[in-house]
């Protein structure tokens, strides 16, 4: 399953995490351009970002998710990500969101290598972590209408980033263990995309929640 001439441990090291930082870079310019998006803009904008991930899932198998869909969802991501990196610069401050970034780059990096390097198979972890992200979705929805005490907040911010740790884990696991087809690196960047984007919010949230208790 892998393309010719990469090893599973090349191919995430040459194809796939370049793939994936250009998508970060993207997803940043998005970041930078959304304070000049208008407020009305950006519901739109989130409903067309979860119609594309969405439609991912749908029309992968037709090999329909090329590297033009899958940077034109990151732009769009950035977008839609800038009124919540905006609300924790008010709330902890320029310094505390870069920290926040460079703990997620770390623990992101780390998860990504010791998967990668000791090709430990985490497939058992798929159940648990379905189970763990409808969890956070449901406390999600409790907290739009009963919001969390500070306890609660920081336990749900911890299982966020637990769960995602271990989606990347996860991810880059099946990838070198069982390959990925040319055509399907940026169906699997996409997924690494979101791993990493919401590892990065769950720890804002975390480090909001003790900035709060300072």
């Amino acid at each position: 399953m892998y393309p010719s001439g990469y090893s599973s441990g090349r191919l995430v090291s040459q194809r796939i995490m370049p793939t994936l930082f250009i998508s970060l870079l993207i997803a940043g310019v998005g970041v930078y351009i959304g304070q000049y998006v208008p407020r009305a803009l950006f519901l739109p904008l989130s409903i067309v970002e979860l119609i594309m991930i969405i439609a991912a899932v749908f029309i992968r198998k037709s090999r329909a998710v090329g590297y033009g869909f899958l940077y034109s969802f990151t732009f769009i991501s950035g977008l839609t990500i800038f009124p919540a990196i905006a609300h924790y610069i008010i709330q902890i401050g320029l310094d505390n969101v870069l920290k926040a970034f460079g703990v997620t780059v770390f623990a992101f990096g780390v998860a990504s290598f010791y998967a990668s390097r000791t090709r430990a198979n985490f497939n058992f972890l798929s159940g648990f972590l379905f189970i763990g992200l409808l969890a956070l979705l449901g406390m999600g929805i409790v907290n739009i209408f009963w919001p969390f005490s500070r306890t609660v907040e920081m336990v749900y911010s911890l299982l966020g980033i637990f769960i995602f740790i271990g989606y990347t884990l996860f991810d880059i696991s099946r990838i070198t263990n069982y390959g990925v087809a040319e055509e399907d690196v940026p169906f699997v960047v996409l997924s690494l995309y979101l791993d990493f984007v919401n590892l990065f919010l769950f720890v804002l949230r975390l480090m909001g929640v003790n900035v709060r208790r300072d």
